[in-house]
């Protein structure tokens, strides 16, 4: 199977790199990005978005949000120019719920099939292949495109149709927003008290309170690494898109409108590059301290 790569960033990069490493025919395309790496490795160079699709039974689009997806599938030279009928698009990018079903349905009129499939790790589970990939639409698009997937990821799920992938990552966004912002106010009592905070970490990591999140995330802060795994302003245009969610589905999200508050906040003070782990940094500058090694 031929498959194509549009979108060569922080995630998209390692991800195409696994699908080499297990022996894919692989065309890729960034118009932003250089990607004359993976064409070392043996993938082709793409020249456009169209050029992409006429050379790929199956395209993975890893893009930033659902305005740049919709670009490269719907735009001038876009996916939907080249594909031919029966190709199958895998949005893999965190975009709106509803974006995807609005660009799935302008594919099904030229019979492309497209499922949504946002993942979750970061950087470090991208280049490990080891993503959590959250998928919605078509059971038979989905069947063909999960082997594919299983070498980027270590867990493949379906939840719905199309547009469920999104809404499944909204909501492991909120949780992980929320998660990180715990442990930061909780790492910052401790340390403003007067405990090390890599003792705590050792004494409640095994608990209840113990997480994926903190694991990742609490030894980034003592070594005051913030160099991003996952943008806080790529974090910020996921909690608009579940806040836009929300109310459109007449449902309050309280936690998540605090913790996006708390974003813009370290957006505006010229965080927005870090990784979300600097979270952490606006609770030490209310508390006035640093939790460190």
């Amino acid at each position: 199977m031929n498959i194509g790569f549009i979108g060569i960033g922080i995630m998209g990069r390692p991800m195409a790199k696994n699908l080499l490493k297990a022996g894919y025919a692989l065309t890729v395309y960034d118009k932003f990005a250089q990607f004359d790496d993976l064409v070392a490795l043996g993938a082709k160079p793409g020249t456009s978005n169209k050029d992409v699709a006429a050379k790929s039974d199956l395209i993975i689009t890893m893009l930033p949000n659902s305005p740049n997806v919709r670009d490269a599938v719907l735009g001038k030279d876009g996916v939907i120019d080249g594909a031919k009928p029966g190709t199958i698009v895998v949005d893999m990018s965190s975009i709106a719920p509803g974006a995807a079903q609005e660009i799935c349905a302008a594919l099904k009129e030229k019979g492309i099939v497209m499922i949504d499939a946002p993942v979750s790790g970061g950087e470090p589970k991208a280049i490990e292949g080891t993503l959590a990939i959250m998928v919605g639409g078509d059971e038979k698009a989905f069947a063909t495109a999960k082997p594919i997937l299983e070498k980027m990821g270590s867990s493949v799920v379906r939840v719905g149709d199309i547009g469920a992938g999104n809404v499944t990552k909204l909501a492991n966004q909120i949780i992980v927003a929320l998660n990180i912002a715990a442990v930061s106010e909780a790492f910052v009592l401790a340390t403003k008290a007067g405990v090390k905070p890599e003792a705590v970490f050792n004494a409640i990591k095994g608990g209840l309170a113990g997480s994926t999140v903190m694991n990742a995330k609490i030894p980034m802060i003592l070594d005051g690494n913030f160099k991003p795994g996952f943008r806080i302003e790529l974090h910020i245009k996921d909690l608009q898109n579940a806040l836009d969610t929300g109310h459109a589905l007449n449902v309050p999200l309280p936690l998540t409108a605090n913790i996006m508050e708390t974003m813009q906040a370290l957006k505006t003070d010229g965080m927005a590059v870090n990784d979300h782990s600097a979270i952490v940094r606006y609770y030490e500058k209310l508390a006035k301290v640093e939790v460190r090694k």
